[in-house]
């Protein structure tokens, strides 16, 4: 797997869109790398930017951007809503393929090191990146923000990790560090004041708020033995956030940086919000997202507000994201395209899917006089309308008049469905891609003896390959029949005839993939691993054809009113 890095850079600078360009400009010049999304921000006057790419382009595309904006932007002029203390703010580099968190640290290092001493701009490490452990936290990093720097530039305590031991006064200061995937979140209130959004933001914030005695804000602070403050942790783990008010929008928001969406995800963040405004007289009106998200997060979220509901998870993962997007009021501020927002709709391959396609330009294309897309592409296919059949069924089921109380039951058999679906959709594409690899080997040179051997190994490596993928389509389409058996005894009954079809395309999957490991077999020149792969494929087939007999029994008996 090819090494992937993500950098989230947050420049301070959110209103002048030729310094954004330009800095962006500087990040699109460096080789590999692709730009995900730049979200500037009026109120807070910053900019955050996402891209990706190799780490060695990464670092560059990193540097190029904080160079540029050293030299664009003012510090001393800077006004904005968030706390910051550079030019470019921060500068994090989180792991995305391929790569560990111990190597990403060395590229953090390596990136501060370069603006310390190319750029003169003084570098704290934070997060993983950090050398000492109060430098960790970012907000330890950040205190005092820019007007503090003089001073703590002062302090022996706080010498930078990179770069010179005195002001910058243009572009401040700068921390750099390797992280875990953090997604800034905005959650929306009825209100102007940023005191009452404080409150709530000292709720859920997992540093919570200092204790005090008798009054909760005017209180004398209650200290430990060693005279620190002691404090009342929020209801959040892994969250921190600050209460603001955002002119711009006319109302206060709870700004959150969620450092570990696995402890707590962004559904959990928002309904906890919900419940702290709503003890305190206000009401979320809706949220706002900085930056991408994983596609994963989204999902989560949209299958928490429709258990809440009680109604079936598996259904689209378009459907779970727009429930996401609603019960969350994600586009309250402004539109919330999931193709620009979610990180895996971003990275996807441009190149067109055989699975993208329409009903009609699929079947064009399959009846052109290109061999690809063929029988074993045709036959994942079907496997996946008869799985999507199986879905449908369970989804009517959960949903029937009377059953509600199984709605759990059978949301977990559509989610089944809904996997072996996209399973099935992956191998449409993934039938066509053999039958071209061994087209190109077919293409290699075989001029000398050693081309021949290259071609002949290559020949053989692919046909593997081609074997191997409609084999995997047999083995999903017999798993598959568990949910369309289950969905013939115990679903809804006015759908048995559909549970009926989706049983017969999972058999014709299995048959014509079967085929297609049949005819690839006789390119196969080891003859032991030849009869052991025809041996596995014709007990899958066996096995299909004895499950299909069953579900089918089971449908005709109900359609007859047989018991």
């Amino acid at each position: 797997m090819n090494q992937l890095i993500e950098c989230v850079p947050n420049f301070s600078e959110g209103r002048n869109q030729s310094i954004i360009k330009q800095i962006t400009d500087a990040i699109e010049r460096v080789e590999n790398i692709k730009l995900l999304n730049v979200d500037p921000g009026y109120a807070t006057n910053r900019t955050v930017v996402t891209f990706v790419g190799p780490p060695k382009d990464v670092v560059e595309a990193a540097f190029q951007a904080v160079k540029m904006a050293s030299q664009l932007i003012d510090m001393s002029k800077h006004h904005g809503e968030h706390p910051r203390f550079g030019a470019t703010d921060v500068c994090p580099l989180v792991p995305i393929a391929g790569i560990s968190m111990e190597e990403t640290v060395a590229y953090a290092r390596q990136l501060a090191q370069r603006i310390g001493e190319e750029l003169e701009i003084p570098v704290y490490c934070y997060e993983f990146a950090a050398q000492k452990e109060e430098r960790r936290s970012l907000a330890n990093c950040r205190s005092g923000e820019y007007e503090g720097l003089p001073d703590k530039l002062k302090d022996a305590n706080w010498k930078p990790d990179f770069g010179p031991v005195k002001m910058n006064v243009k572009a401040g200061a700068t921390a750099v560090s390797a992280r875990n995937f953090l997604i800034a979140y905005n959650v929306n209130l009825n209100t102007t004041s940023t005191r009452r959004a404080n409150a709530v933001a000292f709720d859920v914030r997992e540093a919570g708020r200092v204790k005090r005695e008798g009054d909760p804000v005017t209180g004398k602070i209650v200290t430990d033995e060693q005279g620190e403050p002691v404090r009342i942790p929020g209801s959040l783990k892994k969250v921190r956030a600050i209460g603001w008010y955002i002119e711009e929008y006319g109302v206060a928001q709870i700004s959150m940086n969620l450092t570990d969406i696995t402890v707590t995800p962004i559904h959990v963040a928002f309904d906890a919000v919900c419940k702290s405004a709503e003890s305190r007289g206000l009401r979320v009106t809706g949220s706002e997202l900085v930056g991408l998200i994983p596609l994963q997060a989204m999902l989560e979220a949209g299958k928490y507000f429709l258990r809440k509901q009680q109604r079936s998870t598996g259904v689209a993962d378009s459907e779970l994201i727009k429930i996401a997007i609603k019960s969350m009021g994600l586009d309250e501020l402004g539109p919330f395209n999931p193709r620009e927002r979610i990180i895996e709709y971003l990275l996807e391959d441009e190149t067109k899917k055989l699975a993208d396609l329409s009903l009609s330009s699929f079947a064009n294309e399959t009846a052109s006089e290109s061999p690809a897309p063929g029988g074993g592409s045709i036959s994942a296919y079907v496997g996946a309308l008869g799985t999507a059949l199986g879905g449908m069924v369970a989804n009517l089921s959960a949903h029937k008049r009377g059953w509600d109380h199984r709605w759990e039951e059978f949301s977990d058999w559509a989610e089944q469905a809904k996997a072996f679906q996209n399973q099935f959709l992956r191998l449409v594409d993934e039938d066509t891609n053999a039958f071209n690899q061994i087209m190109a080997a077919f293409g290699l040179p075989k001029g000398s003896e050693e081309e021949k051997k290259a071609r002949s190994e290559a020949i053989q490596q692919a046909t593997l390959n081609a074997i191997q993928v409609p084999l995997e389509i047999m083995k999903t389409a017999l798993r598959s029949m568990e949910v369309i058996e289950a969905m013939a005894a115990i679903g809804n009954p006015n759908s048995v005839s559909d549970a009926g079809v989706a049983g017969l395309c999972a058999k014709t999957a299995t048959h014509g993939a079967y085929l297609n490991v049949l005819i690839n077999l006789s390119g196969l020149k080891d003859a032991d691993r030849k009869a052991a792969l025809k041996h596995e494929a014709t007990e899958l087939l066996y096995q299909a054809e004895t499950k299909e007999q069953l579900i089918l029994k089971t449908v005709m008996e109900k359609i007859n009113g047989d018991s």
